[in-house]
């Protein structure tokens, strides 16, 4: 047995891949991150699965569970919202399963940055515009890299998917502009993406923090900023008819 890591995508059931659901559906026990994993998706469990919201938890209670649940040789599931590779805190447990030798498996998940993507119908990456994505958050009780502050990315002015930060929108859009973007650089909030009561707002980095207040969206919303929410684009060369090449996707 193997405790079984699964990323629950960014809300909507669906979006659980199938490798995904099956683990769930023969899952004996199911640590799900109970604050931001939609709890539609326990319908996929057994009647007689033990379930438990790790939102009260913290790491050694979540081991604990899972260490006597192999020890038991019951399957463990560990329900993450997204893709746990992104902010996922996943180092830490499974530093914790290797120093228990307790075996385990990835299994990932769509990411709410993509959720939120189709959410706003673009594409981040645009020719001759985007050709980059820089996925980071706001410095908050979490620490940043200098190196890695929101001002310091913004020189790129490429496209930006920004976790964890909007309750912090005002000093976004502040460092945003020091750091070089424009203040008419299209930026959107989607809260919730892909869940029933998901929410977009749209605007620029100088009116996005007003935005935001009056729809009052202070927590679980992504920030995404740059020109691939604008009007402007640049078709491919992938299906030009002049431009010849092996493969088409």
């Amino acid at each position: 047995m193997k405790v079984k890591f699964v990323g629950a995508g960014p809300g909507d059931p669906e979006l659980l891949t199938i490798k995904g659901h099956r683990a769930l559906s023969e899952a004996d026990i199911v640590i799900y991150a109970g604050s931001l994993v939609n709890p539609e998706l326990l319908n996929y469990c057994k009647p007689n699965c033990k379930i438990y919201n790790s939102a009260f938890m913290n790491l050694e209670e979540i081991i604990k569970v899972c260490d006597e649940g192999i020890s038991q040789d019951r399957q463990v599931v560990r329900l993450h919202t997204g893709d746990f590779s992104i902010f996922g805190s996943l180092r830490e447990q499974i530093e914790a399963l290797n120093a228990l030798e307790i075996g385990f498996e990835l299994i990932p998940g769509v990411s709410s940055f993509l959720g939120a993507a189709s959410a706003l119908e673009i594409e981040y990456t645009i020719p001759e515009i985007s050709q980059s994505l820089i996925i980071t958050r706001m410095e908050g009780r979490t620490p940043v890299p200098t190196l890695e502050s929101i001002e310091s990315y913004a020189a790129h002015q490429t496209s930006m998917a920004i976790f964890l930060s909007s309750g912090m929108v005002d000093e976004v859009m502040a460092q945003l502009i020091r750091g070089g973007y424009p203040p008419q650089t299209p930026a959107a909030m989607v809260y919730k993406a892909t869940w029933p009561d998901q929410k977009i707002i749209r605007g620029t980095i100088e009116t996005l923090d007003a935005l935001a207040k009056e729809a009052q969206i202070t927590k679980t919303a992504l920030i995404i900023v740059g020109n691939c929410l604008g009007y402007e684009f640049n078709p491919s060369k992938l299906y030009d008819k002049d431009f010849a090449h092996e493969f088409r996707g």
